[in-house]
């Protein structure tokens, strides 16, 4: 899943792709590396100045219709919280819903429902979007990840959505801290073994900052590191800014799994 952000301010870009233009060759360039999905969101996950609906709107549903248009196959993920605008991202041609905000807004199923479209059922800890964590504490971690994210995957069958389009995303750094990140790496088989697909968000996030005292233009080993455990673990889909480096270590685990040949293997043979 390759991130393409429309907004000015984002947390690690810092605008590369506001202007469409730039955002557009982003997408001819993550397709042609072999991204899976088109994650588009206009709204960044830190605090930071209002992002109005229609503002939000503006940002992204013209575009999401420019590459509908352009790659007719390729699945597009709209990166929001609210129902309002996964409802004109739907309808300009997104796949997926991904609502890193962990349901805050209940009306995003329906839209999935509506649209035929697949969610994201992500784990915030109830934190408002965007709104960072402050001492937050849990009596058992993957307990509450679990119990909130299959809740909302549960209310999302009952409202129309189709099992099949629906993924549990532990979300890093969203109501945790660096240990609470560190900690549902470490334990994602749990997550993984509830039956739901996982994806994961790791790039260039804080807690690989924190852990590797890594400024956020150093953070590329620790993302491939985590994304190679998760992937061994089981997640399934994984965002990255990255993508030919993120296809290359998924690649690698899955050949080291034996689900992959290798491209070509003539070591020792020829």
């Amino acid at each position: 899943m390759a991130i393409v952000n429309r907004t000015p301010d984002s947390f690690y870009d810092r605008g590369a792709t506001w202007d469409s233009s730039a955002a557009m060759e982003r997408v001819h360039a993550v397709v042609a590396e072999g991204a899976d999905i088109v994650d588009i969101g206009g709204v960044p996950a830190a605090p930071g100045s209002e992002v109005t609906i229609a503002e939000e709107i503006r940002r992204t549903a013209p575009f999401v219709a420019a590459v509908r248009a352009a790659y007719p196959g390729q699945v597009i993920s709209a990166d929001t919280f609210r129902h309002e605008t996964a409802r004109e991202l739907c309808a300009a041609g997104a796949d997926l819903i991904n609502d890193t905000w962990g349901g805050w807004d209940g009306r995003l199923p329906e839209v999935a429902a509506e649209f035929g479209a697949g969610l994201v059922c992500s784990h915030a800890g109830g934190l408002p979007p965007r709104t960072r964590p402050f001492r937050v504490e849990y009596g058992d971690l993957m307990a509450d990840v679990l119990e909130r994210t299959l809740a909302q995957a549960k209310r999302a069958v009952t409202l129309g959505v189709d099992p099949s389009r629906i993924l549990l995303d532990p979300a890093h750094d969203f109501g945790k801290n660096t240990w609470h990140s560190l900690e549902v790496t470490r334990r994602l088989g749990d997550m993984v073994a509830a039956g739901w697909p996982v994806l994961v968000s790791l790039s260039h996030k804080d807690f690989i900052g924190e852990t590797l005292n890594a400024a956020r233009d150093e953070r590329l080993a620790g993302t491939l590191a985590t994304t190679a455990v998760c992937a061994w673990l089981g997640a399934r889909v994984f965002r990255a800014h990255q993508v030919t480096q993120t296809r290359h270590v998924l690649d690698m685990i899955s050949a080291i799994r034996g689900d992959l040949p290798p491209s070509r293997a003539v070591r020792g043979l020829a």
